[in-house]
């Protein structure tokens, strides 16, 4: 612990990089390394609050920075890693909450044993009754004793005994009587002791055994110890970390419930979407059923025309197939048009031709005085 304590002076005094070379690279801080306490980031380690306290926990095997807190609080509420390292903060923190709800119970139990007498208390009138009767007991036992005595030497054994266990008898109910008196005596001391002494309570935060109507000092210094505003601490620190742990979850609720309601709308406007192209698509049809009936019946009209006369039907269709022509033809002459505006725009510029090279001779083969000499020869050879 002493080596770990001069560290953290040494990183306070010269910063966390002490050891590093100039040559090396620093490494950045990163709240989520494992080295760091996720306690001492959610709100508190509580292995510094009962130090040398019966409570205490030891040293914390974990580093403690200030600089990686401010990082872990900067960090959006809703973030998982975040939620889940208050979430173990406040499970070790109840755990030790359960711990003291027990030893606080223990305690009233304890209390409330040690203040109830074992036995049932005897009233003096009760003693006194009882010691009438154990005297009387002691006449019956010695007259019996004595009868007993005189029937044995009467050789009457028979009657000897049977006033012998009878005998026995009186005695074991003496002895109860003196047992008693006795307790009764003791229970009478054990009361007035207890009375004598000062009650006691248990504090309802730490566990602590306290004296009743104490001085206000000594109360004082338990309500300032270290257990007693440890457990204050944890309890304060459970509460806000619960709350802000419910207020990220219902955010996180809140934005899912709001990402799934746009996914709603959506498939709502799309189911919209659909049923509009359906409609369309029936009056579409309902059209094409309507202008079929119509042809059919201009087609039973024609046929009972018996003058030879064009149809409707027919009428119709060389209509519409002359405003086909007319309007391929129109396509066509605007296509031409505009092909020739086109080819005018990127066609280049004429240029004057250049005369043509005036035509030049052959180039004569140049023959070699050698080659001359000898078709000479061979001329002459010939003739």
């Amino acid at each position: 612990m002493a080596v770990l304590a001069a560290a953290q002076l040494l990183d306070e005094l010269m910063g966390r990089n002490r050891n590093v070379a100039p040559n090396e690279k620093v490494k950045e801080l990163n709240w989520e390394d494992p080295e760091y306490c996720k306690y001492f980031l959610a709100k508190f380690c509580p292995h510094d609050l009962f130090v040398n306290t019966r409570a205490d926990l030891g040293a914390c095997s974990k580093v403690h920075d200030e600089e990686v807190k401010k990082l872990f609080q900067n960090v959006k509420a809703t973030h998982h890693r975040k939620m889940q390292y208050q979430e173990d903060f406040l499970r070790f923190c109840v755990s030790m909450m359960n711990e003291v709800e027990r030893k606080i119970v223990k305690g009233k139990q304890r209390l409330a044993l040690s203040g109830k007498p074992d036995t049932p208390s005897v009233t003096p009138a009760q003693s006194q009754k009882n010691q009438e009767q154990i005297n009387i007991l002691n006449e019956r036992i010695n007259d019996l004793e004595a009868e007993a005595e005189q029937a044995g030497t009467d050789g009457n054994v028979e009657q000897a005994q049977g006033l012998m266990k009878l005998c026995d008898q009186l005695k074991d109910e003496r002895d109860n009587l003196k047992k008693q008196v006795e307790n009764g005596h003791w229970n009478a001391t054990a009361e007035l002791a207890a009375a004598q002494e000062k009650q006691m309570e248990v504090c309802e935060v730490c566990g602590a055994f306290l004296i009743v109507n104490d001085a206000q000092q000594r109360i004082e210094d338990h309500l300032m110890g270290k257990q007693h505003m440890g457990f204050a601490r944890l309890k304060s620190a459970v509460d806000e970390v619960s709350a802000l742990v419910k207020a990220a979850k219902d955010e996180r609720q809140m934005a899912r419930t709001g990402r799934l309601n746009s996914e709603d709308r959506f498939r709502d406007k799309e189911r919209e979407r659909e049923r509009r192209r359906e409609r369309e698509r029936e009056k579409e049809e309902r059209n094409r059923s309507e202008q079929r009936e119509g042809e059919g019946k201009g087609e039973e009209r024609a046929g009972k025309v018996q003058d030879g006369g064009r149809s409707d039907r027919d009428r119709r269709d060389k209509e519409r197939d002359r405003s086909v022509r007319d309007r391929e033809s129109n396509r066509e002459k605007d296509r031409d048009k505009e092909r020739e505006r086109s080819e005018r725009k990127t066609s280049p510029r004429p240029r004057t031709r250049s005369p043509p090279p005036p035509s030049q001779p052959p180039p004569q083969t140049l023959i070699s005085p050698l080659l001359t000499s000898k078709l000479a020869r061979n001329s002459v050879t010939n003739r």
